[in-house]
């Protein structure tokens, strides 16, 4: 059989090299430094309590980002690949703009909507509720930026399945909580695990949209990312590449469960493969 690409051995071996330079290469340079110091530096630094209250805001406002975009976004997934209306495809297309908007100006565009003297901001400083310089602000730019994600990954599931499983689940009696708890949701749960679990991989790394509207307050307000760039300006180059060494098994752990995911799916799909 002709192949129009070349054979398996030299689009390995790009794939092998383009991967190293790009991908090995920087992250062993990034471990190499965090080590290259002192160890009892590098341990003050990535367990001292501003930096863990750092994780622990970035990763709790990142996970509570993500279920609300899980559930979100399962309802938008939903309404693109089952209906029909005027607009539809003005509404599928700003599903992305949080991927093709520069996140300083998404965070620049959330801080001036939910300021205290903002359009939003203000109607919510009404009833008591501060949403800029807030955590509520925090989940808010993440909601915004990780939405794609689960929505885009849900599409492709939810227009797979067929309507006449629906039909035939209601012939049979069913109701429509009974159709969706047993036929849709188990269908679609693979995907929306994955979209939560890549929203959640996208939110714990996110910088420009939140740097603006958290407010940067220690202790309460300020994300990871934020201290590495202070570690850099403090030129403590050690301490920062540790924290991102942190980050970055954070972000390997969540592939790992992405593909833990995608293969359990497979094999519930296909038990004998």
């Amino acid at each position: 059989m002709r192949r129009i690409l070349p054979g398996f051995p030299l689009t390995l071996g790009f794939s092998v090299i383009y991967l190293t330079l790009i991908v090995l290469i920087p992250f062993a340079a990034l471990a190499a430094k965090a080590f290259s110091g002192s160890w009892l530096h590098l341990w003050q630094v990535i367990t001292s309590p501003r930096v863990v209250a750092s994780y622990e805001l970035s990763f709790g406002t990142s996970l509570l980002a993500s279920l609300i975009n899980g559930f979100f976004g399962f309802i938008t997934a939903w309404v693109l690949t089952r209906y029909q209306f005027p607009g539809r495809k003005i509404l599928d297309s700003l599903v992305d703009l949080p991927f093709a908007l520069p996140t300083a100006v998404a965070g620049i565009a959330l801080t001036a909507l939910y300021a205290p003297n903002g359009w939003v901001g203000s109607l919510l400083a009404k009833v008591g509720i501060a949403a800029a310089f807030n955590r509520l602000g925090i989940v808010i730019a993440l909601v915004f930026i990780g939405f794609p994600f689960v929505v885009r990954t849900l599409q492709p599931v939810l227009a797979s399945l067929s309507e006449e499983v629906e039909e035939a689940s209601a012939l049979l009696g069913a109701t429509r909580f009974q159709t969706f708890r047993r036929v849709i949701f188990p269908a679609a749960l693979p995907a929306l695990l994955t979209g939560i679990t890549l929203s959640f991989g996208r939110a714990i790394g996110e910088y420009g949209s939140i740097v603006f509207i958290s407010g940067n307050i220690p202790f309460k307000t300020e994300i990871t990312p934020l201290l590495i760039v202070a570690k850099l300006e403090q030129y403590d180059y050690q301490g920062a590449a540790g924290i991102g060494l942190v980050m970055l098994l954070a972000s390997f752990s969540i592939l790992v469960v992405v593909n833990g995911v995608q293969w359990w799916n497979a094999r519930r799909i296909n038990p004998t493969h």
